[in-house]
């Protein structure tokens, strides 16, 4: 028997590894995982080129849970170590400089990524163990060896008795750590870090219906026929799927497999995804994975981290922020590459130049997929764009690139259903839409039913009216306005159409100028100037009197800054500003400038600034009541 010290420059490395290394304690089976099947998978390797005299048949990884005896045993049929391999791998740790690190971290928790360079995955063992032992067994001819270690830098390394191939660690659970012998939290951990890790993995067995026993129809003796029950067996619990779907060539997958593998990822998720993006790309780095488009609501926050990365097969985490770009956060599916840089705990991930180009590649690959989605099935692409608008306008918003290419595949709806993309738009409306000063009107709604009325006025003269209603939209109609060359957005409630889209032709008012004065001062003694700024307008006698729209400039700030960014904090604390545009050629407006008594101008003026505001969803509370109220006299 051996008996030595662990070689480390500092007194005691495990403390470090407590505090320092791991902050979570639950990955040390993540961590005694990775390593069986890397033993497992390298063994397979040596076998392949015939460096390895074995046969390496179906290995499995076993974890066991001993409750009576406080253990933990995780258990490969991998390469396994000799004595001398033992001492190399487990006893000298690569701990260079371990006093400057200590002095650098002593006063911080953060992960670094210097650690990842020292290979103490196996140690985390003793963030949960007070004891931990390996026995293991070369699959070279040499003796099996048994390396016992109480968590002190002292260890004894004996002879074991061991005959088959590969590597059993033994955790004595600490007191403080006693959830670890509980099937459920093991389970939990298993499902959570090793759903796919490439090696099969049992924990416990189940039954299942014999396959080879087929059910037969017996006759009872009241000559009544049934079906004698299954014959049950007993077999290996696998837990894991160690050929996922990313895994796989895209031409040896069909449209059920992804699905299936959409399930398996998110069990409790029932709507199907819309489509997936298949990521394989092995220069100038290793990435692979599935994107899915879930079915997207408005609300961008409730969507996010449920991309899960891992990396080769072993779960990292679901916070993918700098790997993916902002606006694929709210995909769903798997990235999986053995290049991203992580630390020694794998939670922080380095900052790195291949990051950047992951990220990149990511986002050319999912507007190239668009495109091709698009092409091939314009009429399914429709179909599916209000489930996929948030994605592609934010990715337009926040990625350059991604605004380039989504010009060829991101859609303008309007209020009839139709689609345009930009191109198709701009040929359809310049014609007709174009004002007096050769600026391109593109006129738009947010809400079909609230703005009714203006649509219509809109169509009156054949103009085609968008329907953009995410929550992004005024950000992206900015980033139009500027990219595009002399063109506009205006909201159809934004002022009359003819102030949107003005021509040369001026219709002519009946008011002499005189009328138009006294007119104005009446409604400004009666309409509050503080919500209202009149503006009077010369228009067709039967468009409506009155009309209440919201100056562009304003909304677009205050809506851009609710969705962050945009407008300065002052537009969101002004109080809301309306303009009421005054048809001047209207019957009624001319005869609430001839009515003699003050008191029944004020009731009419009063009457039609109510109505139009109650056509807006302005009028509310005491001021409806008093509407309602004054309505019912007047039939009287």
């Amino acid at each position: 028997m051996t008996k030595g010290n662990i070689n480390v420059s500092v007194e005691n490395i495990f403390p470090l590894i407590k505090k320092f290394l791991y902050s979570d304690h639950e990955i040390f089976l993540r961590e005694l995982i990775s390593n069986a099947t890397d033993a497992t998978l390298k063994l397979k390797h040596l076998t392949n080129i015939g460096e390895a005299k074995v046969e390496y048949g179906n290995p499995k990884i076993e974890v066991k849970i001993d409750k009576a005896g406080k253990k933990l045993h995780i258990i490969d049929q991998g390469l396994g170590m000799t004595a001398e391999e033992v001492e190399k791998y487990i006893n000298q740790v690569a701990f260079s400089g371990a006093e400057e690190f200590l002095d650098k971290y002593k006063d911080s928790a953060k992960d670094s990524g210097i650690i990842g360079h020292f290979g103490l995955g196996f140690y985390s063992a003793f963030m949960v163990a007070e004891k931990v032992e390996i026995i293991t067994k070369s699959f070279k001819d040499a003796p099996a060896a048994h390396w016992t270690c109480d968590g002190s830098p002292e260890f004894t390394l004996e002879p074991a008795d061991k005959t088959d191939r590969g590597t059993e660690i033994i955790l004595h659970i600490a007191e403080d750590s006693t959830e670890f012998l509980e099937d459920s939290k093991i389970s939990e951990l298993l499902l959570k870090y090793n759903k796919f890790m490439p090696v099969p993995i049992k924990f416990g067995t189940k039954e299942i219906n014999d396959p080879e026993h087929e059910p037969q129809t017996v006759k009872g003796e009241d000559g009544k026929e049934t079906k004698e029950p299954h014959r049950k067996i007993t077999v290996d619990n696998i837990i894991n799927n160690p050929n996922p779907a990313w895994t796989k060539q895209p031409a040896d997958l069909k449209e059920e497999d992804y699905t299936g593998f959409y399930r398996e990822l998110y069990p409790m998720q029932f709507e199907e995804p819309l489509f997936n993006i298949h990521l394989n790309v092995d220069y100038p780095f290793n990435l692979t994975g599935i994107l899915y488009f879930p079915k997207l609501s408005n609300d961008m926050q409730m969507q996010k981290d449920k991309i899960q990365l891992y990396q080769n097969q072993v779960f990292v985490t679901d916070n993918v922020e700098g790997i993916v770009p902002e606006f694929l956060t709210m995909l769903r599916g798997v990235i999986d590459s053995p290049d991203i840089p992580l630390n020694v705990s794998r939670s922080y991930l380095q900052a790195d130049g291949a990051v950047k180009k992951i990220s990149s590649y990511i986002t050319r690959k999912v507007a190239d997929k668009l495109k091709s989605l698009f092409n091939a099935n314009r009429e399914d692409f429709e179909a599916k764009w209000n489930d996929i608008k948030i994605v592609i306008e934010y990715g337009m918003l926040s990625e350059e690139k991604f605004f380039e290419k989504a010009e060829a595949f991101a859609l303008y709806p309007t209020v009839d259903g139709k689609f345009y993309t930009y191109e198709e738009l701009f040929n359809k409306i310049k014609a007709n839409q174009t004002d007096k000063d050769g600026k391109l009107v593109i006129l738009y709604a947010s809400d079909k039913d609230a703005q009714h009325s203006y649509i219509e006025s809109a169509k009156a003269k054949d103009y085609e009216v968008l329907l953009l209603d995410s929550p992004i939209i005024s950000h992206l109609i900015q980033k139009l306005e500027s990219t595009k060359e002399n063109i506009t957005f205006a909201r159809v409630d934004g002022d009359h159409i003819n102030n949107l889209i003005k021509k040369d032709e001026n219709t002519i008012s009946k008011l002499d100028e005189d009328q138009t004065k006294a007119l104005d001062e009446l409604l400004k003694e009666v309409i509050p100037s503080e919500k209202f700024t009149v503006q009077l307008e010369a228009m067709d006698s039967n468009e409506s009197p009155f009309t209440i729209t919201q100056p562009e400039f304003m909304r677009r700030m205050k809506e851009m800054q609710a969705t962050g960014g945009g407008g300065m904090n002052m537009f969101g604390n002004m109080p809301e500003m309306y303009n009421l545009v005054v048809n001047t050629n209207s019957e009624l407006v001319s005869e609430i400038l001839e009515t003699k008594t003050k008191k029944k101008q004020e009731r009419l003026i009063n009457q039609s600034l109510d109505l139009a505001r109650l056509s807006q969803g302005l009028l509310k509370g005491e001021e409806l009541t008093n509407f309602i109220k004054r309505s019912y006299e007047m039939i009287k």
